[in-house]
């Protein structure tokens, strides 16, 4: 099949896409081997640019790996979601109406396309539930679907931390079956696997100046984060014809699910500000949280000059993203929790807040207040 192709390419420039490729040599192990010759034997000399894609990353990785065929003939390009400023251009929305769609979409363009420019979540998603054929639910539903066809302890984990459970003990035993929960033998190799090498989960570590635990993990990709949370079950309803009870179904779940949800989000929005300096502390450098074994308290934002382990911490703040505004009830809550983070300085560590309803509080109380607004222009470069 390959030389036939090569025999069939014009004389002049042109481009070669191969997608699936993690499917193409799942089926024929020597499909790398037999791209790798016809390459160097018909096309390397041509103006061909040839594009592999594949939605593994680690598969695709590992073509280019030093004991694999096409190593030193190709270069490794991850193609990322749309970030969140690029989503709000795509929606042509402001603020919290931005977040809510790029939460939403995960930044997947598939997505995007059908979103109406100016259209608000609300009114977007009554008209999207009202189609069982929607790539709101298409594509989340076969990403899972071709990563993990088989409904194996893989699948149950993942599936596991889209239902919230975090650490390690609660995804143990919401992954068990009848046998009980997952060993920890199984569990730890699994989970390696699905952060490092399918990228599918996401690990979030305590931020301080001491090494902390437990690590907690989510779903990477917001879109898939909400179809296994919410989308889901919305979906079923919409299949049977009740699309106003899966509309009403994601309107009650929506504002918990979405307070959890954005903190990564904001995290890195600070991170970004904190890297072009826009925040008033030029030495920090990553942005993650805070919390101990009892996990109480959370520190929802801890800025420091590095992780996991900080030499310094330089901020400490608290996220508000709710229908009222941060008031000092919150404050106060912020002021005795950051003491415990180790690290922190009352002199020199200074406090934000991240409200998505603003803020009551004396002028001066926090060093830095954060709105939508400011969250959706750290992505502008």
């Amino acid at each position: 099949m390959l030389r036939l192709l090569a025999g069939a390419l014009p004389d002049g420039p042109c481009i070669v896409v191969i997608d699936e490729v993690p499917w193409l040599t799942e089926q024929d192990d020597t499909f790398d081997g037999q791209l790798q010759v016809v390459w160097d034997r018909l096309l390397s000399r041509r103006p061909v640019l040839l594009l592999l894609l594949g939605s593994d990353l680690h598969m695709m990785q590992r073509l280019t790996a030093y004991d694999r065929p096409f190593y030193g003939r190709a270069d490794n390009l991850v193609l990322g979601p749309l970030n969140l400023a690029e989503t709000a251009a795509a929606t042509s929305l402001t603020g919290s109406d931005a977040i809510d769609a790029h939460l939403i979409t995960g930044g997947l363009p598939g997505i995007l396309l059908r979103w109406p420019a100016g259209t608000a979540a609300d009114d977007y998603l009554r008209d999207e539930c009202a189609d069982p054929a929607s790539p709101l639910f298409a594509v989340p539903e076969q990403s899972l679907a071709s990563e993990f066809p088989n409904p194996d302890v893989a699948r149950r984990v993942v599936e596991a931390v889209g239902g919230d459970a975090r650490a390690f003990a609660t995804i143990a035993s919401a992954a068990g079956g009848r046998e009980g929960t997952v060993s920890s033998g199984t569990l730890s190799p699994l989970l390696r696997q699905l952060t490092e090498d399918k990228q599918v989960l996401a690990t979030d570590h305590p931020l301080s100046t001491s090494s902390g635990k437990p690590a907690l993990y989510r779903i990477a990709d917001s879109n898939l984060r909400l179809y296994l949370a919410i989308l889901r079950d919305v979906h079923n309803l919409t299949r049977r014809g009740r699309a106003d009870a899966g509309f009403t179904l994601f309107q009650n779940r929506w504002s918990s699910w979405r307070g959890r949800a954005v903190e990564p989000l904001i995290r890195a929005s600070l991170e970004q500000a904190a890297i072009t300096g826009a925040l008033p502390w030029p030495d920090a450098q990553v942005v993650g949280g805070w919390w101990n074994r009892q996990f109480n308290p959370e520190i929802d934002l801890v800025g420091a000059d590095r992780a996991p382990v900080a030499s310094r911490i330089h901020f400490c703040g608290s996220l508000k993203w709710l229908g009222t505004p941060f008031d000092a009830h919150d404050l106060r809550q912020l002021q005795e929790g950051a003491r415990l983070v180790p690290g922190f300085d009352e002199s020199g560590t200074g406090l934000i807040a991240v409200s998505r309803s603003g803020v009551d509080l004396p002028a001066g109380a926090v060093d830095v207040v954060w709105g939508p607004s400011e969250v959706v222009s750290a992505w502008r470069v």
